[in-house]
């Protein structure tokens, strides 16, 4: 039997039509037990321990890493590990989130009778309202009724997609309650692109700046220019306030008697400048947008005294670009 490049794309778009619907009635479903959930989550001294079999079990450790890199900690625990000294891990200051679209599993009787015997709250997420599961558990998400998106339904799609959202919005609401920034976000993810994504200007800026002032002769400004390699120089004024920022095309547009000149008499006045505390990602846009290479890094309140300076090779470098 052969499939056309159509009937392919047909089927795509109907699998995903149909985990839209379930992912539609699950937000419709939503009620008191998810806002319990949060608070129980964050009245918690210790961690999340999330858990689940199968399927339940990869969406569950995914969920766990959400978690623990928004600000939640959280670890996961195998059901079946559980069993044989894993439960070690799961204390009293803890609250416990098990996964499960039947709410039968059977390598999750140990963890709930764990649960139950310390006294430890347990969040039990299943489509079963009536589920052993969820009728231990102290909260009970039930998932709502939807399609599996396999055409046999027996195949778990929506209802993991289910558990995923779930396991996203509760992660989302955590962060929002605990007011997680981009900052706090950094620290959990200082590797790779998103982590160079998410470095501070001040991160990246060099702090030996090449200046002098407004009454600098041209000939020792090109000195500076050269000694220091950024290809400008900042200007400052008898406050070491920047005042302007001699260029390449600056020099170019004053060739015919530049030695003559000072430096206040060939720069360009009031250049851009960004904040240390700006995101890297910020510099490299206004770079791109001005067409320069260079930016003065100036504090909001530092009287317009530079602090430092960012060249666009910096956040080539750090993998911002």
């Amino acid at each position: 039997m052969t499939f056309s490049t159509t009937e392919f794309m047909e089927t795509a778009r109907r699998v995903i039509e149909i985990e839209i619907a379930g992912l539609e009635a699950l937000a419709q479903s939503l009620n008191g037990s998810f806002s319990e959930a949060v608070r129980v989550i964050l009245a918690a001294k210790g961690r999340v321990i999330v858990s689940g079999m199968g399927k339940s079990g990869h969406v569950g450790r995914k969920i766990t890493a959400t978690l623990a890199s928004t600000g939640t900690p959280a670890q996961f625990v195998h059901p079946a590990e559980a069993s044989h000294g894993d439960l070690g891990m799961v204390t009293r200051d803890d609250v416990a989130l098990v996964l499960s679209n039947s709410g039968e599993t059977p390598e999750l009787s140990d963890i709930v009778a764990h649960c139950k015997r310390f006294s430890i709250p347990l969040i039990g997420v299943a489509s079963r309202a009536d589920s052993t599961l969820l009728r231990q558990a102290d909260v009970a998400i039930v998932l709502p009724q939807a399609a599996e998106a396999c055409g046999t339904g027996v195949v778990p799609t929506t209802s993991t997609t289910m558990t995923l959202a779930l396991g996203d919005a509760l992660a989302v609401a955590l962060m929002e309650h605990r007011q997680f920034t981009p900052e706090h976000f950094r620290t959990f993810h200082p590797g790779g692109k998103l982590g160079a994504r998410l470095a501070k200007v001040a991160d990246l800026m060099h702090r030996d700046l090449p200046l002098v002032s407004e009454t600098t002769p041209m000939g020792e400004a090109l000195l500076v220019i050269s000694q220091k390699g950024f290809g400008v120089v900042g200007v400052t004024d008898r406050t070491g306030m920047l005042v302007g920022i001699v260029t390449d095309g600056d020099l170019r547009r004053h060739m015919d008697g530049l030695l003559s000149l000072t430096a206040a008499e060939v720069m360009t006045h009031a250049p851009r400048t960004i904040d240390p505390g700006a995101l890297a990602e910020k510099a490299v846009a206004v770079m791109n947008d001005r067409k320069i290479t260079c930016l003065f890094v100036v504090a909001p309140d530092a009287a317009g005294v530079p602090s430092g300076i960012l060249h666009i090779h910096d956040c080539l470098r750090a993998g911002v670009i």
